[in-house]
């Protein structure tokens, strides 16, 4: 790779403006949603509708991340260069440029959303047009769902809930509850990922006039908070295994999902990054967090699905 950022190839450019370290916050609940349905649910697995809604997905996560860093850019929330900071701040792509790839990218995964629907339940239609409404509504201007501290719950929502309960439904041909309940766990880690974002930006967002968790619970809350995202997913799969009716679906979490606490170690390591922050080891330890989170929430995602299907086989 260049030491010049501005001789970056094409794919280079547009993976890094993309974001595609992101990308397990959205392929996860998927096929956390689609393995579900078949092992617990009953439904019958089609592998091709599976892999277009994977690829709708994608599509909508990446347009959201263009158009979020078009208007970060724009109010002058990003100005800085992390490792994990896409390509608009870089200067590798232009606003406009980003702006048409991102309404490209939300019209392909709408069209794939529009086809899933007329192909297998007609509930897809307005699960997906809430996602949308969620994934656009959290960066633009006029709604700023994000810069009015409504960032988290909007990635909680579209990413955690309605990913899996979308992935379930296309499957079996009916919305559920347990999808929605059992999509928590991995849910708080997607938080868990832009919380660590936000956190890192405190100073620089309030400055902008941007507001998140992160600037409301100030660097000791966000430390306690970061813990409480990373932590409770363990305990909330104790209980869905071991309590009967913890959650009122009457269907108990595979045993198989313990396998998670192998990713146990890993949370442990993030979190003893986040209470040096103040004078890391590594200077990238907390800069490049959110990065890291992202890690924590694929390793726990799989371990969870792999739950599923030692259940299922």
């Amino acid at each position: 790779m260049s030491g010049d950022l501005t001789e970056e190839n094409f794919f280079t450019k547009w993976c890094l403006a993309l974001r595609p370290f992101s990308f397990p916050a959205s392929i996860t609940p998927v096929i956390l949603g689609t393995v579900a349905s078949v092992a617990v649910g009953g439904a019958s697995f089609n592998i091709f509708h599976f892999l277009l809604a994977l690829i709708g997905m994608l599509a909508l996560h990446g347009a959201s991340n263009l158009l979020n860093d078009v208007y970060d850019f724009k109010l002058g929330l990003d100005t800085k260069v992390f490792p994990v900071s896409g390509a608009v701040v870089r200067k590798l792509i232009s606003l406009e440029a980003a702006l048409k790839a991102s309404i490209l990218l939300y019209l392909f995964g709408g069209l794939i959303g529009i086809f899933l629907a007329l192909n297998s339940t007609l509930h897809l239609l307005w699960i997906g047009l809430l996602g949308l409404f969620i994934g656009i509504g959290y960066s633009y201007v006029r709604i700023g769902l994000k810069y009015r501290a409504l960032g988290d719950f909007c990635v909680f929502l579209d990413f955690g809930i309605l990913g899996t309960l979308g992935a379930w439904t296309l499957q079996s041909h009916s919305p559920s509850w347990i999808p929605v309940l059992w999509s928590v766990p991995i849910g708080l880690h997607i938080i868990a990922i832009l919380h660590a974002n936000n956190w890192r930006d405190i100073q620089s967002d309030g400055k902008k006039g941007s507001v998140s968790i992160a600037a409301i619970l100030g660097d000791k809350g966000s430390f306690y908070y970061y813990g409480f995202l990373i932590f409770m997913p363990y305990i909330l799969v104790v209980l869905y295994i071991f309590v009967p009716d913890f959650d009122g679906s009457g269907v108990r979490l595979p045993l198989g999902s313990l396998a998670t606490f192998l990713s146990l170690p890993l949370a442990i390591k993030l979190l003893a990054k986040a209470s040096q922050r103040g004078a890391p080891r590594n200077e990238l330890d907390f800069v490049a967090l959110d990065g890291s989170t992202a890690r924590l929430n694929l390793l726990f995602g799989g371990l969870l699905i792999l739950g599923f299907v030692m259940f299922f086989f």
